[in-house]
């Protein structure tokens, strides 16, 4: 069997971005329901960084990265959505997209329109799904209409910046938080209808004045530990707590039976991989996605770039806190 070689980023061990070593790897062939991609671009996530620290454990040795862009090198036996020379782009389990080629399940990566390229293929796909699966498939009780409060925290970030332009452009009133002044004023850029710096306000009391008291329908919650429980004294009665992510660490556990004074409200944890589990969901997701972006109403910010090689940088600054927007490998 023919055997290709890649640059690639693994770890051995859980850790800081020092565990990140660049090294290299064969490639051989696709299996049945299999692609082999060469990567065009790379896109860069927290989920990568709770791979890396330990948070969410994986075998080792372990090659990180969960959303790409390339053209199709070969396609394995059964695989018909795809063919070789095809442009694509994908968010997809399992981890190992911090390389120049790799083979890979072929259900979760997606035919990429040529009127995106490669750049923003590589860094809206898992980000992008994330803001669909939210806007469109985690919904309190009754759906949300034009005109509905929402809270989003980390307002300035990846996912962030494509929900305050979709939330716009469905007509929500979203509510942003984010860690500067800067970023605040970035998620209003975006099509949030209101920012809150939450190092500097108390994001509950202004969620509470925004909204005449009334609270919002549904707060989206990447952040954690730091913003749990106010963030669940934000909702409307009946309303949803969809948390999708822990940037600020797990929440501790809690009683449920706190859930009914603060007004019957629901909670969740979300996770991508469900939602695209299917070739079919995978598929109308990333159309619905694709037609976003192509129709203008949600522009794909990416404001850093890496080389493969400066990957343990990147992993710094997405962990300080330091990036807004999307961020990509270059290879």
């Amino acid at each position: 069997m023919t055997q290709y070689n890649s640059r690639a980023i693994q770890i051995d061990q859980h850790g800081g971005p020092e565990q990140l070593k660049l090294t290299h790897v064969t490639v051989g062939e696709p299996g049945a329901g299999e692609i082999r991609i060469r990567h065009k671009a790379v896109g860069l996530n927290f989920i990568d960084v709770y791979q890396r620290s330990g948070l969410y454990t994986l075998p080792m040795p372990l090659q990180l990265g969960m959303e790409a862009s390339g053209i199709v090198e070969a396609v394995g036996e059964g695989v018909t959505h795809l063919k070789a020379g095809d442009r694509a782009a994908y968010a997809s389990q399992p981890p190992g997209s911090y390389c120049e080629l790799r083979v890979m399940p072929a259900k979760c990566v997606c035919k990429l329109p040529d009127t995106i390229d490669f750049e923003t293929g590589a860094a809206m796909m898992l980000k992008g799904l994330t803001a669909q699966y939210l806007l469109k498939r985690t919904l309190p009780q009754g759906g949300l209409q034009a005109g509905d409060f929402v809270l989003f925290h980390a307002a300035a970030g990846g996912v962030g910046l494509i929900a305050t332009q979709w939330a716009k452009a469905l007509g929500l009133q979203l509510i942003g938080t984010a860690g500067s002044d800067a970023k605040c004023a970035l998620a209003k850029e975006n099509g949030a209808a209101h920012a809150i710096n939450y190092s500097t306000e108390d994001f509950q009391a202004r969620v509470k004045e925004i909204t005449g008291g009334k609270g919002v329908k549904v707060v989206y919650d990447s952040v954690g530990k730091d913003t749990w429980d106010k963030s669940l004294d934000c909702l409307a009665p009946f309303g949803l707590m969809a948390s999708f992510g822990n940037a600020s660490g797990p929440v501790a556990p809690f009683a449920p039976g706190i859930l009914g004074p603060k007004g019957s409200v629901y909670v969740t944890r979300q996770t991508l991989f469900t939602h695209i589990a299917t070739r079919e969901s995978t598929q109308a997701m990333a159309d619905d996605l694709f037609a976003v972006v192509a129709s203008g109403a949600v522009k794909i910010r990416i404001d850093q770039r890496y080389p493969l090689d400066q990957v343990q940088q990147a992993h710094r600054d997405l962990e300080a806190r330091k990036t807004t927007g999307c961020t990509i490998l270059t290879l």
